[in-house]
């Protein structure tokens, strides 16, 4: 699945790296990067849960 962010809506509050440090990363500005563009099989549970848990909706998957 493809992990996608809409940037306008994203508030950088770091929920979601909370959640998938290993996908999601707030940069020195604090600014949401992704770190990949895909999940894998271990990390697609983290990034759902993410997803599900942005305040602004503002991550999605795309298969």
């Amino acid at each position: 699945m493809r992990i996608k962010v809409d940037f306008d809506l994203c508030e950088s509050n770091g929920l979601c790296e909370a959640m998938a440090p290993e996908v999601f990363e707030l940069d020195d500005d604090d600014f949401l990067q992704l770190k990949v563009e895909q999940t894998t099989p271990e990390n697609v549970d983290h990034v759902k849960r993410a997803a599900a848990a942005c305040p602004r909706a503002a991550i999605t998957l795309e298969d």
